[in-house]
């Protein structure tokens, strides 16, 4: 069975839930946000994939953190999975990156900037693993069913894409929901609830963004029928070393999430009628 078909015919009907730092800053942090996240999620009925960037690839400037080695942040994520019996999902970011990756994880994440790249993709799908598909910034909804399908014509049909908004100026992004039921046509549909929230290109170099809407953004999400929810989390987003200024406080996570499942528990009722 798929990965992305056992995560979207859970039990208890809600959505599935992609979370954890943006980057791997060192094994103790990583398992303990893991066993933090999962104690909720098991909690609630909500399935649970592990995030976690081994490196990143895209930084505003040349001194911003990257990671803490390739193969010790990689075996971090396989560690993680492990002990918990949870899938993990990390970015990739060249073609020669997908074979080692899929070594440690379940899941393979495509960049939104990266989105269009075809040998990307395809080395992606030939792993076998699940390819979960960020949409460009600069992309329409309709236009992600051609980066699906080349999935698909690559021979894996295990992928889902991830709304992440679309570029509003220069600074700043903003989400068309509609986007959530027009990609559903194509693939499952993940609501980067995070990431969405960023302000980019910012003149001294780090990116901003509005954490105080995560819950709105979620909210929102979850009401048009998202399928999954991807939050970047951490015990204390201030001293985070990438993306710190839109991540949830990894205590606000539980209070956020039990109501979030009782919105999907009503439309859920109401759907049946």
């Amino acid at each position: 069975m798929k990965l992305i078909d056992k995560l979207t015919s859970s039990p208890s009907g809600q959505f599935f839930l992609l979370a954890g730092p943006c980057v791997i800053e060192g094994e103790e942090m990583a398992m303990r946000i893991a066993e933090h996240v999962l104690s909720i999620t098991q909690r609630l009925g909500v399935p649970y994939v592990f995030k976690g960037s081994y490196r990143k690839a895209n930084r505003s400037r040349i001194d911003s953190f990257t990671g803490i080695g390739d193969e010790k942040a990689l075996r971090i994520l396989r560690k993680v999975g492990e002990t918990y019996h949870v899938p993990v999902v990390t970015d990739i970011h060249t073609p020669d990156e997908a074979d080692m990756a899929a070594q440690y994880v379940d899941v393979l994440q495509i960049p939104a900037f990266l989105c269009r790249q075809t040998d990307l993709l395809v080395a992606a799908a030939h792993t076998g693993r699940m390819v979960n598909i960020k949409k460009g910034q600069f992309l329409s909804p309709q236009v992600m069913q051609h980066a699906v399908q080349k999935v698909r014509d690559a021979g894996n049909d295990d992928v889902a894409i991830t709304e992440r908004g679309t570029t509003f100026g220069y600074q700043d992004l903003l989400v068309d929901f509609r986007g959530i039921k027009v990609m559903q046509h194509y693939a499952p549909v993940i609501m980067d609830v995070t990431h969405s929230l960023q302000q980019p290109n910012q003149t001294a170099g780090v990116t901003g963004g509005r954490p105080e809407f995560i819950e709105l953004m979620a909210r929102a999400a979850v009401a048009v029928g998202a399928d999954g929810l991807f939050m970047e989390t951490h015990e204390n987003p201030s001293v985070a070393k990438s993306d710190g200024a839109n991540m949830l406080r990894l205590d606000l996570l539980a209070d956020l999430l039990q109501r979030l499942t009782q919105i999907k528990s009503t439309i859920n009722k109401i759907d049946k009628r």
